[in-house]
């Protein structure tokens, strides 16, 4: 029997989600007995593969290059897990909403910047308008709430899943409160 083949990304956020990932220490290397990492900023893989099983996404969509990502992972997973409160609500990303894109910008580069204030432009994903979190964009299976969520819930909720059980959503809930 093949293992459950599972990728981890993150969008907008902080990558706090996934340090909590990586405090699973030991059982993290249980886990890699028992499914396959096939996408993840812990592995050197650039594309996002097909005929993901299990795909655990962090970080809210805050830009034309994070849209047409969780695009591609929905389209190629079939389960998509929102870990985190970025992916679950937009969190701290989304908090430049009420501003709009300009006006932090020129926030950040401009009113704060002694010498050559400027907005950076090259190699930079455009902003959107809007930080959203991912279930506004694509459907979302399961949440795992919390900023970041403990370690043992991750845990809990990667063993279910790679065991082909689908935690109790109720359970989770209670974590992000």
């Amino acid at each position: 029997m093949s293992k459950p083949r599972l990728a981890t990304l993150w969008l907008d956020g902080c990558s706090g989600c996934h340090m909590s990932l990586l405090d699973l220490d030991e059982r993290l290397l249980e886990l890699a007995t028992k499914a396959d990492f096939v996408f993840s900023p812990l592995v050197d893989v650039k594309e996002f593969p097909r005929d993901v099983d299990i795909a655990l996404v962090e970080g809210a969509i805050g830009t034309d290059e994070d849209r047409e990502k969780i695009l591609k992972v929905r389209e190629r997973s079939r389960l998509l897990v929102a870990f985190g409160d970025c992916a679950v609500t937009g969190n701290v990303p989304a908090m430049r909403n009420p501003h709009g894109t300009c006006c932090v910008l020129a926030r950040a580069y401009h009113e704060t910047v002694t010498e050559s204030p400027q907005t950076p432009t090259e190699n930079l994903p455009r902003l959107a308008e809007r930080v959203c979190p991912i279930h506004e964009v694509v459907a979302v299976d399961l949440v795992i709430p919390g900023c970041p969520p403990p370690a043992d819930v991750i845990h809990e909720v990667l063993t279910e899943l790679v065991a082909g059980r689908m935690p109790d959503p109720a359970r989770l809930s209670r974590f992000g409160q």
